[in-house]
């Protein structure tokens, strides 16, 4: 792999990607609302599932713009006005209207409706993707030097808003001559273009970047002896990212490190949020 040597342009790649993302993720089609009724499956902060007259089960998750009660007990006639949502299957509620409220239960009452479980592996999702705490594994390459890379992170919040996060992670990397500890205590932006419970979410992010490097060089000389050439390096850089990231858990990453030399200056991650 070649040698990513003229390093002053890897910020502007990374702006690129980040300006090439927020345009791409901003375009928004016209959607038609439609509007659903039946009797509340099963509710939580996030989503509703609503059974019809008919038995057909429909998904719905809120965003910031939802009208709806404070809370929406399970057994209650709804009405859902929604537009079409970013997968097959789920609906984004803009408005949810009870029209009946739940009955109380007795002994007798019929046992609630079984939800189909492909609609319960969203929901499931759904709720780990909101979760205030997440822990994440991560793995990728970096770039001039060119190192394999590994390390953990975890993600708390969203804190002041429903978009911001903190995130730090701690990387190790290994290479040729290279080695590398890395602690990244960044904040993350989540690109209010597409629902916070969507299928997929952009994101930017930003932080002081604390390396750790020791470059280890070898030479044999004309006798046979060999000689160890090592040096250790510290310093803060400043950290500039942008990523998708999939409901799954799933995410992928382009990281710039500036004022930081010799560590990295471009970073390609993906990792798991668990």
């Amino acid at each position: 792999m070649k040698t990513f040597r003229n390093a002053r342009f890897a910020p502007y790649l990374v702006i690129t990607c980040l300006a090439a993302l927020i345009t791409f993720t901003g375009v928004a089609s016209a959607q038609d609302e439609s509007t659903f009724t039946g009797i509340v499956a099963s509710s939580s902060r996030d989503t509703l599932t609503v059974r019809s007259t008919s038995g057909q089960f429909q998904l719905f998750i809120y965003d910031r713009n939802t009208t709806r009660p404070l809370s929406v007990p399970t057994g209650s006639e709804v009405r859902v006005t929604s537009v079409a949502g970013d997968e097959p299957g789920v609906r984004l509620a803009s408005a949810v209207t009870i029209l009946q409220a739940a009955p109380p239960r007795s002994a007798t009452a019929a046992p609630d409706p079984v939800v189909p479980p492909e609609v319960r592996r969203v929901e499931r999702d759904i709720r780990r993707e909101v979760k205030r705490l997440q822990m994440g594994v991560r793995a990728g390459v970096a770039l001039d030097p060119e190192l394999v890379l590994i390390g953990i992170q975890a993600q708390m919040g969203p804190f002041f808003t429903r978009d911001v996060y903190f995130r730090p992670s701690v990387e190790f990397g290994w290479g040729e001559v290279t080695a590398m500890f890395s602690l990244n205590p960044e904040i993350i932006y989540r690109l209010p273009v597409t629902s916070r419970t969507g299928k997929w979410s952009s994101y930017v992010g930003v932080g002081p970047g604390f390396n750790f490097l020791h470059q280890n060089f070898e030479q044999t000389t004309s006798s046979g002896s060999r000689i160890d050439f090592g040096d250790f390096h510290s310093d803060v850089g400043l950290n500039i990212l942008g990523g998708l990231r999939y409901r799954s858990g799933m995410f992928m990453e382009l990281k710039t490190s500036v004022y930081s030399r010799p560590a990295p200056t471009l970073r390609l991650i993906v990792g798991y949020n668990f």
